[in-house]
C-alpha cells in the first residue's frame, strides 16, 4: 500500500463511520489540504465545509476543491472552530485536536454539540496519550527516551496542543451531552 492509498484508506474509514447521506452538510474541523473534503463530496455527495488556521491550507484547499465537478455546495474558511456557529449535519475532525490547548477541550465539544442537530454525529481522529494511570496499571515504566520524544510532540509538532488520554475525551464527550458509539484504536 502506497502512502497515499493509506491516507484514503484512513478517510475513507473516518467518513464512513458519520453514516453520510447525499445533500447532507459536512464540517471538517482542521481541514488540512482539503483531503477529506475532496473525499466527501465525490464519494458521499454531501456539501462540506473545511476550516482551517493556515493561509497556506487554506488557499490550496480552495484551488483543490475548485476543480471538483459537483452541485453541492464547496467552501472552506480561514477560520478557527471558536467562531464556526453554522448548522451542520456532520463533523469529522482529522489530526487538529492534538493541536488545540486542553483548556479549550470542553468549549470544542460544546461547540460541536450545539451546531448538530439531535441526530447529528461527529467523527474524532485524535492521537492519544497513556495516563499516568494506564501507565502505571499496565506496568508501562517511563523512559529518557519517552520523555525526550513527548517533549519533542509538544514543542516540534503540536506547540501549545496537548495529547489527550482516551478517558479525557469520553469525560469531555459526555459532559457536552454526546453518547460515544464506538472507539477504535489504531496501531
Amino acid at each position: 500500500m502506497t502512502l497515499e492509498e493509506a491516507q484514503l484508506a484512513k478517510i475513507d474509514l473516518s467518513l464512513g463511520k458519520l453514516n453520510l447521506e447525499p445533500g447532507m452538510t459536512l464540517l471538517d474541523v482542521g481541514c488540512g489540504w482539503g483531503g477529506a473534503l475532496q473525499r466527501a463530496v465525490e464519494k458521499f455527495d454531501v456539501n462540506v465545509i473545511g476550516i482551517t488556521l493556515s493561509r497556506n491550507q487554506f488557499e490550496y484547499s480552495k484551488t483543490r476543491l475548485a476543480g471538483i465537478p459537483t452541485e453541492r455546495d464547496v467552501e472552506v474558511r480561514l477560520q478557527g472552530w471558536e467562531e464556526f456557529d453554522d448548522k451542520v449535519d456532520r463533523i469529522v475532525s482529522i489530526g487538529a485536536f492534538e493541536a488545540f490547548k486542553a483548556d479549550r477541550w470542553p468549549a470544542f465539544f460544546d461547540r460541536a454539540y450545539d451546531i448538530l442537530p439531535d441526530d447529528g454525529r461527529m467523527l474524532l481522529h485524535t492521537i492519544l496519550a497513556h495516563s499516568q494511570k494506564q501507565m502505571h496499571e499496565r506496568g508501562i515504566a517511563l523512559t529518557m527516551s519517552d520523555v525526550r520524544f513527548t517533549r519533542f510532540i509538544y514543542t516540534e509538532i503540536f506547540p501549545g496542543g496537548q495529547l489527550p488520554a482516551q478517558e479525557d475525551i469520553f469525560s469531555l464527550a459526555q459532559a457536552a451531552r454526546f453518547s460515544v458509539e464506538k472507539v477504535q484504536l489504531l496501531r
